[in-house]
């Protein structure tokens, strides 16, 4: 579609797993034509083997069927095309060199020193297609990282610091549940990408984007002064309160939990109208905002006491009215069925290509809404290799005898 911001880039897709197929799938519902290179001799990306699989009869934790699709796959294969071409073959190299010499991106999440051995590094690229932007998404970037190098989700939480700062003071290390560290740095991958096209534009030269899982999440650490906090005594770990912005933090109702946020005269003092107690908001305890940091413990607490006996419809009830920011504590099956996400779009149902809507499924979106443009994923995930023949037949002109050469010589 014309309307859609990337329509006409073409983007070849050389990652795996969650960090670089996300970035691939954003530039996908931005309208890229996004060519998702996978191994015939493993299978193809690793996201086709992760449970739970979801076919004719719905969700399983073990695939029954040859056309169960791996949930994983269906999320992130969207709006993409599937082609087979295995790059350890020396007779890739030919179709490899095909495939970018008309592309403007490809991207990549192989650990650092791959793409060189496999004789499709940058610079090989760069001879091919100097107009190409290739960018690289690995854990510690191109220059690589401590150890074996290799980088997974929970080992950059861990060395990024976020994990100290989430739980309570004397607890261990907290996890993230959402794997944030795969899912932070393809956003700016995206944003570096649609950098280098624009200045591509102007230029007419392509560049190498380095990003690394450490550095973005790192960075985003850095956005809170956790050191300063640390050298002025105020705790980076404070588990589910936040003293230094009283009264903030989530709080137990009788039916669930309620998000509570007030770090402002007029919200705290409208938290202290809510709860019954007007005339402490000329209490010199809790007054201004210093006052309040001071005795964050105890306004707190009393807070927690009155919401501890009331159902979260009262508690919310009470807090609006005073225009206080206040929300539900939801569970994530319940959040993604939000009916303002979904009218945006910014979750979309996720379906089987064959057998449709058959879980109840929900998905990410391209949660950007633009007024005179469209974002979409709204084509199901590929087969493996569903679309060699309209790619290496069609866009790359070969012939049926040079197609049927690569599959007996298994390159394809």
């Amino acid at each position: 579609m014309t309307d859609q911001p990337l329509a006409g880039r073409t983007v070849v897709d050389l990652t795996t797993a969650l960090a670089g197929p996300y970035a691939t799938l954003l530039l996908a519902g931005l309208g890229a034509t996004v060519i998702k290179v996978e191994n015939p001799a493993t299978g193809g990306d690793s996201s086709r083997n992760n449970a739970p699989y979801v076919g004719r009869d719905g969700l399983n934790l073990a695939r029954r069927h040859d056309d169960d699709l791996s949930v994983s796959m269906l999320l992130r294969g969207r709006n993409k095309l599937s082609v087979t071409l295995d790059l350890k073959n020396p007779r890739s190299r030919a179709v490899f060199t095909d495939l970018v010499r008309d592309a403007d991106v490809l991207v990549e999440n192989y650990s650092p020193g791959v793409t060189e051995r496999l004789g499709i590094s940058y610079d090989r690229v760069r001879e091919v297609n100097p107009r190409l932007v290739y960018t690289s998404i690995s854990g510690f970037g191109a220059q690589g990282g401590p150890g074996s190098g290799k980088a997974m989700d929970s080992i950059i939480q861990a060395l990024s610091g976020v994990m100290m700062t989430a739980g309570e003071p004397d607890e261990g290390p907290v996890r993230f549940g959402l794997p944030i560290g795969d899912l932070l740095a393809p956003l700016f991958a995206v944003v570096g990408t649609v950098s280098a096209l624009l200045q591509a534009e102007h230029t007419g030269e392509g560049q190498h984007v380095d990003v690394s899982m450490l550095g973005a999440l790192t960075s985003l650490v850095a956005c809170e002064p956790f050191d300063a906090f640390d050298a002025v005594g105020l705790p980076q770990r404070t588990g589910s309160m936040v003293p230094r912005l009283a009264p903030f933090g989530i709080l137990p109702a009788l039916d669930g939990y309620v998000a509570l946020c007030a770090p402002t005269d007029a919200f705290a003092h409208g938290v202290l109208r809510a709860i019954g107690r007007p005339e402490l908001a000329e209490d010199d305890r809790y007054r201004t905002r210093d006052q309040r940091v001071r005795a964050a413990d105890e306004l707190h607490g009393l807070i927690r006491e009155w919401c501890r006996t009331r159902p979260l419809a009262e508690i919310l009830a009470a807090f609006t009215a005073e225009g206080v920011p206040a929300a539900e504590v939801r569970e994530p099956r319940e959040a993604v069925r939000d009916p303002l996400v979904l009218a945006r779009e910014e979750v979309v149902p996720l379906r089987h290509p064959r057998h449709g809507d058959v879980a109840d499924l929900a998905g990410t979106g391209v949660p950007i809404r633009f007024s005179a443009a469209r974002v979409a994923l709204d084509r199901p995930a590929p087969a493996l290799g569903e679309h060699n023949e309209h790619v290496y037949r069609e866009l790359l002109g070969y012939t049926e005898q040079q197609l049927a050469d690569l599959v007996a010589e298994a390159v394809i």
